[in-house]
């Protein structure tokens, strides 16, 4: 068995859809492929009151 072809996108309702578009027309041109969209959370998602100038790291 093949492993999935995962699609990682941010929470927001915007990156979502951009990622059910991917998916979608991935599907439409390889319907063999499993495709599943995961959500990646970054510290900036996670500490989202937090300016992103505290916080630090790399963009």
């Amino acid at each position: 068995m093949k492993s999935p072809l995962i699609i990682g996108s941010r929470g927001s309702r915007l990156a979502l859809w951009q990622a059910e578009w991917v998916k979608y027309v991935l599907e439409a041109r390889h319907p063999h492929l499993e495709i599943r969209i995961e959500i990646i959370k970054t510290s900036g998602d996670v500490l989202n009151n937090v300016s992103l100038s505290v916080i630090g790291g790399q963009g």
